[in-house]
C-alpha cells in the first residue's frame, strides 16, 4: 500500500487531528507565542503520556507563563515542581532550560537544521523531528515506537528510526499538512488498535493489514 493511500484511509477514519495542540486563546491573552508550547512540549513529552505533559502546562500557565522567556528566567528549582507531572522533570528541567537558551528568540526555530538541533543536550532525534515538524513548519517527518510499531506490523516495514523516516520522506508528497496529519493519525490508530497487545479483531484496518490473519 502507498503511503498516500494510508493517509487517506486513516483521515477517512479520524479526520484531522490538528497536531501540535496548543491554546492559542492562552497565547492571544498572554501574548505569548504558540510555537513556545510546542517546543515545551516536545521536551515534556520525552518518556510520558500526553496526560501527563498536559497536567505540566497547566502548572505553567497557572503559575507562570507558557513560554521560553518564562523558562529561561524562572528558577530551576520552581521550574522542577512546574513541571513535575511529566516525570523525570529534575532532567526535562535542565533539558528545557538548555533548548530554551539555544532557541532563542523563538523566530530562530524557522532557520534552524535538524543537524543543530541534534547536538543541543537532550533533544534526540524525535524531539528534534517534532521542533521541525510542529515549531519551525519544516517538512521533517516525525517517527516514534506507535510509528514504528504499526509500520512492523501492518505493511512489514521493520527499520531502525532515520531509515524510517527517509522510507516516510522519500514516499510521501512534500506538503506541510499531510507530514503532521499522518504521524498524528498513525498515532491516533496505535494508541486505539494497534496497541502492544494489538486489537486485531475489532481494527478498521484488519483487511490491509499484512500481519492480521484474515479469521481475526
Amino acid at each position: 500500500m502507498k503511503l498516500l493511500r494510508l493517509y487517506e484511509l486513516l483521515l477517512d477514519l479520524y479526520g484531522f487531528q490538528e497536531w501540535w495542540p496548543v491554546d492559542t486563546q492562552y497565547h492571544n491573552r498572554m501574548g505569548t507565542d504558540p510555537r513556545d508550547e510546542v517546543i515545551i512540549g516536545t521536551v515534556l513529552t520525552q518518556n510520558t503520556s500526553w496526560k501527563n505533559v498536559e497536567k505540566a502546562l497547566e502548572n505553567l500557565k497557572r503559575e507562570g507563563e507558557l513560554s521560553l522567556e518564562f523558562v529561561r528566567k524562572v528558577s530551576l528549582e520552581r521550574l522542577k515542581e512546574l513541571i513535575r507531572p511529566s516525570g523525570f522533570y529534575n532532567r526535562k528541567a535542565i533539558r528545557l532550560k538548555t533548548v530554551a537558551e539555544f532557541i532563542k528568540p523563538t523566530d530562530k526555530v524557522k532557520t534552524l537544521s535538524r543537524e543543530e538541533l541534534l547536538r543541543v543536550k537532550g533533544i534526540g532525534t524525535e524531539t528534534a523531528d517534532a521542533i521541525l515538524l510542529y515549531a519551525g513548519g519544516g517538512l521533517s517527518f516525525v517517527i516514534d515506537k506507535y510509528t514504528q510499531r504499526f509500520m512492523k506490523r501492518f505493511m512489514g516495514i521493520d527499520m531502525n528510526y532515520d531509515e524510517l523516516k527517509d522510507f516516510f520522506e522519500e514516499n510521501l508528497p512534500k506538503e506541510l499538512e499531510i507530514y503532521k496529519e499522518l504521524h498524528a493519525l498513525i498515532d491516533e490508530h496505535a494508541k486505539r488498535y494497534c496497541r502492544s497487545t494489538p486489537l486485531c479483531e475489532e481494527c478498521p484496518l484488519r483487511s490491509f493489514c499484512i500481519s492480521a490473519s484474515p479469521s481475526s
